[in-house]
């Protein structure tokens, strides 16, 4: 049986996609950004997710996203991204083999495209037993992407793709502690490491063992993430690391608000050479999300001092 290389510990991103005036790719925007999340202590890179607005790129953008971003790396930290975009099998594994040829250290599998909303786990597990055998020893992953819905996966289904060791990076989305700690056992002692997206529950399932992070807000301010992780990862669970994630845990829902214009918009205000274009549907903020907007940029700087946190920008 194969055996797929344990993934590092820590903070990984979902990238965001840099876009010129144009909506072309930045693809020199996209080199700052990559070389920026490195700089800020990520342990690893999730490209071509939805964060990136991956469903707003054409095939031929996603590969030039995820080869910029692998060569920009240049084996500093891994790089997963999602293969996925086909129910059909042959279709998605042709992709799939080109993200592997791009040179990631995993390709993501999105759950809800494997399967539809009414199928069951039954036909999950066979779809994916036949993506991996037409992958031939890629190294996999899986992401329980919100879009086109939600479709999270049960502790049983990980613990058997634990088996196949094929699988190394999953992205959780399920926001639920006590579901993650059960995912977490089911993948215990196996190459296959959970990520959670989830910034109210980071806390509770590094607790239960789940390998790092991947929260949307760390596209903001991912200094303040690596340095909540490397404090747990030294010390543990501390009043003062629970006071810094509890302030994490109220600025989440400014976070969310306008994104992922808002993310570009709030690395603009921090120095990074992006244009806030989105490919995405973006109303101009209102009067009163924007006062949010600056109110949470002020926490920042304020965290970032009390903290005594370099900006990598």
């Amino acid at each position: 049986m194969l055996s797929t290389k344990k993934l590092p510990d820590g903070l990984w991103p979902v990238m965001l996609t840099p876009f010129r005036e144009n909506m072309e790719v930045d693809i020199d925007g996209l080199r700052r950004l990559t070389q920026f999340y490195i700089d800020a202590g990520a342990a690893g890179l999730f490209a071509n997710c939805l964060s990136s607005e991956m469903y707003q790129l054409t095939d031929v953008e996603r590969l030039k996203v995820i080869e910029t971003v692998v060569s920009q790396s240049g084996g500093q930290v891994p790089v997963v991204a999602t293969g996925s975009f086909s129910d059909d099998a042959d279709t998605a594994t042709a992709f799939i083999k080109r993200v592997a040829d791009a040179g990631t250290a995993a390709v993501v599998l999105i759950t809800s495209i494997i399967v539809l909303p009414q199928e069951n786990d039954a036909v999950l597990k066979s779809r994916l037993e036949t993506i991996i055998g037409k992958t031939e020893g890629i190294p996999l992953g899986l992401y329980e992407c919100p879009v086109p819905y939600k479709r999270l996966v049960t502790p049983e289904i990980l613990q058997w793709l634990s088996g196949t060791g094929r699988f190394s990076y999953h992205k959780d989305t399920s926001c639920d502690p006590a579901a993650i700690d059960k995912k977490v056992k089911a993948m215990q002692g196996t190459g296959f490491t959970l990520y959670n997206a989830d910034t109210p529950t980071a806390i509770d399932s590094l607790v239960s063992g789940a390998g790092g992070i991947s929260p949307i807000a760390a596209n903001f301010y991912p200094e303040l993430y690596s340095f909540m992780l490397e404090s747990f990862y030294r010390t543990g669970r501390t009043p003062a690391l629970d006071q810094l994630h509890s302030l994490l845990t109220i600025m989440d829902r400014v976070v969310h608000a306008y994104y992922p214009m808002s993310a570009k918009v709030f690395l603009q205000k921090r120095g990074l050479k992006i244009t806030s274009r989105t490919r995405l549907p973006a109303d101009a903020m209102k009067s009163d999300d924007r006062i949010r907007f600056d109110a949470l940029y002020g926490v920042f700087a304020t965290l970032m001092k009390n903290h005594k946190i370099n900006s990598v920008l």
